[in-house]
């Protein structure tokens, strides 16, 4: 499932050939931090741009779009907040991080109401960056934070995304049995209170699904705040979610405020909550039935109003039963379940997202929507989408850029699906009988990463496993992550 969105403002001509990654905008008064900052994200394969002060970088959004803008908070003339006030009043398409040495429990809830992704505290990894703004960058383009449709997508997509618009929140593409089901379940539980827990592959749109939860409760002008699980390690989880007092482990320079203070009055989402390890769910349950937590480093309860959504990409029930998740926060979580189907249950709506994708990719390329064949739409409609909704835009994206006008043709898109026909085969023949299981498991998850070119965050996807999970397998194979201190340049 994917929300109908706003492109983002036109990419003019100078723009068109950015970076594989994502473009990003860097609002910083010091230089070296600015241009360290910079050199990290380039390095990730992103087209960044940088600014000495927030009032360039309102003049540069003026003709210019970004999918990140990533403003540090004190700055002399305006600060950071005075900036996001401003990029609240205008359509810029752009998911907006804070940088900040000088975190608070004010700063960051009204950054978060004004529209911004997330902060980040100085002093902070390369790694850590690097995450935060591909993560922004992967939400801006899947997400529709103005809860309105494209005025061209929707005369090409038709009376689908017409229909999607009338219930409030984030507006739905598909017609399908599944997905009306999906909508209607959607209205009967977002005015309650109650957890809700969003099962489904990953790609489908879970996030998305708790984002129209959300929208449509009470609580839709309060925060919606999330954490995605798999990417932090159980130490740091434990200061995201609850916080942190200063001194209470080593690098904590300065006190947190976890994510479920931010919160308060408002939603949290969980995602991928199978990634939290076991000592950690204990805790996590008791903010479920008490609604009151402990920062990290000390004993002073604190009592917070907060709805609780979850998203999973694996079956709990067996995650129960092998012992990697506990049972009573289970049924904590699954007060009402919410399942969201994979793509290839619902194929009669794949001609509709790609109408969608298609057009959201000429506004973003300012050129006339690419063509798809006979043999390319047959090839789209028999593919099982491992990948779901998400290989689907990314496909439809990339025969946007790399094939331009020409027709696209099944043989265009074969070598960009990961299980398209005559794979498996050839999968096989390279598997000898007698291989061990380990080995095995070695060879496709490290096949799969030559695949993906190395990106972790898509072979843990396609692999169905968390990235924590991967890049520990990967240890154990000799890889090693990168791990340059930007702590120092921040």
């Amino acid at each position: 499932m994917i929300l109908s969105s706003v492109p983002e403002a036109p990419i003019r001509s100078d723009q068109a050939a950015h970076a594989p990654g994502g473009r990003v905008l860097v609002v910083d008064d010091h230089e070296e931090a600015r241009e360290s900052i910079a050199e990290i994200l380039r390095h990730s394969d992103h087209e960044v741009h940088c600014s000495p002060s927030a009032a360039e970088a309102l003049r540069r959004l003026d003709d210019e779009s970004y999918d990140v803008v990533l403003t540090d908070l004190n700055m002399p003339g305006m600060s950071g907040i005075e900036l996001i006030r401003h990029l609240e009043k205008r359509e810029h398409g752009a998911q907006i991080v804070m940088v900040t040495a000088y975190a608070s429990v004010a700063t960051a809830v009204e950054a978060m109401r004004r529209g911004a992704f997330d902060y980040i505290e100085k002093p902070f990894t390369a790694a850590k960056i690097e995450q935060l703004v591909a993560r922004a960058i992967e939400r801006g383009r899947m997400l529709d934070q103005r809860y309105a449709c494209d005025r061209t997508t929707t005369a090409t997509a038709g009376e689908a995304n017409s229909k999607a618009t009338e219930s409030s929140g984030p507006a739905m593409i598909g017609e399908s049995p599944v997905m009306a089901a999906l909508r209607e379940r959607i209205a009967q539980i977002a005015p309650t209170l109650e957890t809700v827990l969003i099962s489904g592959e990953s790609g489908t749109g879970k996030e998305l699904v708790a984002r129209a939860v959300h929208a449509q409760s009470e609580r839709a002008e309060s925060p919606l705040v999330s954490l995605n699980c798999p990417v932090l390690s159980a130490q740091l989880m434990e200061s995201e979610l609850f916080g942190h007092e200063r001194g209470a482990f080593t690098g904590a320079d300065a006190p947190r405020t976890g994510r479920f203070e931010l919160a308060d009055g408002g939603t949290i989402l969980l995602d991928e909550i199978t990634e939290i390890e076991l000592p950690l769910q204990a805790k996590l349950l008791r903010v479920l039935q008490e609604r009151s937590f402990e920062r990290v480093g000390t004993s002073r309860s604190i009592s917070v109003d907060v709805r609780v959504l979850a998203t999973t990409n694996r079956d709990l029930q067996d995650e129960v039963g092998e012992g990697r998740f506990r049972e009573d926060l289970y049924f904590r979580l699954a007060v009402v379940p919410l399942v969201v189907p994979p793509l290839r249950q619902r194929c009669e709506d794949i001609p509709l997202l790609v109408a969608h994708f298609k057009d959201h990719a000429a506004a973003r390329l300012q050129r006339d929507p690419v063509v798809f064949d006979s043999s390319a739409e047959q090839l789209l409609q028999d593919y099982r989408w491992p990948g779901n909704v998400r290989e689907l835009q990314n496909i439809v994206t990339r025969a946007s850029v790399l094939v331009g006008r020409d027709k696209v043709s099944a043989e265009d898109l074969r070598p960009w699906l990961i299980d398209a026909e005559g794979s498996t085969e050839v999968a096989a023949a390279e598997v000898p009988a007698g291989l061990s299981l380990h080995e095995m498991e070695r060879k496709l998850i490290l096949a799969t990463l030559d695949h993906f070119d190395g990106h972790r965050a898509k072979t843990a996807e396609a692999l169905g496993i968390g990235i924590r999970t991967l890049s520990g397998k990967l240890k154990t194979y000799g890889y090693a992550p990168r791990t340059k201190d930007f702590s120092k340049a921040a």
